[in-house]
């Protein structure tokens, strides 16, 4: 395996991890309606836990509002206790098949609870960050401990793997902040 595909592998890592965090932060409500409210919602069904988008359909019909629409008649009472125990303080309303989740809007006090709950996955995703540079920089070391590159080279690939890491953190933190400015807006 070449030097430049390892280091590209250590790079998609990062990546990976970014996406990763942008992805539990979606599940942060900012007050607003989103499908992606719902996401980590698992339901019991058919022997086994399944995502909620995998039982029926989630839609946003106004910025208040999320339905889920039940494919499965007998999965119902399971998806609204589900989505009543999720811990997002929701109510749902059933309506034969389909489950009305009213959002209610945030208060101040839950408000800096979220903005505390996505520093909280941001310094998780720089941890991951940390790691792989770890990983990275430890693999730097034994290519020049095996006299496979020069100290020179070594030096250089170093601060490449630095400037990685940087570069990824800086994502996380800009992600971070929207987000956050994002949950305090009134």
């Amino acid at each position: 395996m070449s030097l430049d595909s390892r280091l590209q592998q250590f790079e998609h890592k990062m990546e990976l991890s970014v996406e990763a965090f942008a992805k539990e932060l979606s599940g942060i409500r900012a007050g607003r309606a989103t499908s992606t409210l719902l996401e980590p919602i698992k339901v019991e069904a058919y022997n086994s836990m399944m995502p909620i988008n995998q039982i029926g359909a989630v839609s946003s019909p106004d910025p208040r509002m999320l339905t889920v629409s039940v494919w499965d008649k007998g999965l119902v009472k399971g998806v609204e206790k589900a989505i009543r125990e999720c811990g997002a303080n929701l109510n749902p309303i059933t309506e034969g098949q389909v489950i009305k989740v009213p959002i209610p809007p945030l208060s101040d006090e839950r408000r800096q609870e979220l903005s505390k709950l996505a520093g909280k996955y941001a310094e998780d995703a720089k941890v991951a960050i940390r790691n792989i540079r770890r990983d990275a920089m430890d693999f730097v070391k034994s290519l020049e401990k095996n006299d496979e590159i020069g100290e020179d080279e070594m030096k250089k690939l170093s601060d490449c793997v630095q400037d990685l890491t940087n570069k990824f953190s800086k994502k996380i933190d800009v992600t971070l902040q929207a987000k956050q400015r994002d949950i305090t807006q009134i």
